[in-house]
């Protein structure tokens, strides 16, 4: 999984957005938009009583200040290899919204 991080690091890269793991340090975080990246529960398919098949859902948080679909679309750009599932949040106490991507891998 190392690896796919690495990679999907990479991708989000050619945003241009500043891309952490998970958070970026408390003092250093950056002006907005930003990305983070972290993984997800494993799907594990079964097969007797082994993992036959194990997939990550790694998660991609865009943060931007207001709406911003010039930001999505760099974000959807970067991920167009990757089949992926969006949603939206605002989060009222940051005061900015925060867009999920999940993807498989």
């Amino acid at each position: 999984m190392a690896a796919t991080l690495s990679l999907i690091k990479t991708m989000l890269e050619t945003t241009g957005f500043p891309v952490a793991y998970r958070a970026f340090p408390k003092e250093g975080a950056p002006d907005m938009p930003f990305l983070c990246y972290q993984e997800s529960e494993p799907n594990n398919f079964y097969a007797d009583g082994v993992v036959f098949h194990s997939s990550t859902h790694p998660e991609i948080l865009l943060y931007t200040k207001e709406k911003d679909p010039d930001a999505e679309d760099k974000v959807e750009k970067a991920l167009s290899s990757f089949a992926w599932r969006k949603s939206e949040t605002y989060l009222t106490n940051e005061q900015c919204y925060e867009i999920l991507y999940e993807i498989e891998v």
